[in-house]
């Protein structure tokens, strides 16, 4: 396959979203992970599902303004990225810092609600994931469209389990919460038809 424009970006995309992975294991063996390597693993790893998690939801938008199609492929492998993040997240948060007791995990739901908050978008991420596949877009038909709009649900779900228990300055998690909005303003249906006036109209904007 000749390594055009089209496969250079998705090179840079895979690329870009395993890096942050390297990082992480390279700074576990060379003990660069600050003085609490799991919470720094913790806090990484979720920043990291946040961020793919919005990339992969800025496909469609990116499409509505620029009529560049082939960016819509990006969705799917962005997605399966923010839910391998989101994965090391949460069994970093049950296996390393809690030990798999679920004991300690009960009770620490009591101090942190915002944890049940993630546990649901992980939940939901993960059928998501699961059902991204060919076979099961074709068997779930045109339930599978509906289906996969939960993915804006589980990008407030997350944004508001950032926000809850984020602690310092609020400027990232708004900053995060703000690029969300954007994106689904532009994909308004009365937003997204002012920059697809001169182009063919696609099916897959309304997904």
């Amino acid at each position: 396959m000749p390594l055009n424009k089209f496969n250079l970006l998705r090179l840079a995309m895979h690329l870009a979203s395993i890096l942050p992975a390297l990082i992480l294991i390279i700074g576990a063996f060379t003990g660069n992970l600050t003085a609490n390597p799991i919470l720094a693993v913790e806090q990484r790893t979720g920043q990291y599902a946040l961020i793919t998690l919005l990339l992969s939801l800025a496909c469609t938008p990116i499409y509505i303004l620029t009529g560049y199609r082939p960016v819509r492929k990006f969705r799917r492998p962005l997605g399966l990225y923010a839910f391998f993040y989101a994965s090391v997240h949460f069994l970093t948060y049950i296996a390393l810092d809690y030990s798999l007791q679920i004991s300690r995990i009960l009770q620490s739901l009591s101090v942190r609600p915002f944890i049940i908050l993630g546990a649901v978008a992980w939940l939901l991420l993960a059928f998501l994931a699961i059902t991204s596949n060919k076979k099961s877009k074709r068997i779930l038909a045109k339930n599978w469209k509906r289906l996969h709009r939960f993915v804006y649900l589980i990008a407030v779900i997350v944004i508001i389990h950032y926000i809850w228990g984020f602690k310092g300055n609020l400027v990232l998690p708004i900053i995060y919460g703000s690029i969300l909005l954007l994106l689904l303003i532009i994909r308004l249906p009365f937003i997204a038809r002012r920059f697809q006036t001169n182009r063919l109209p696609d099916p897959s904007t309304k997904s």
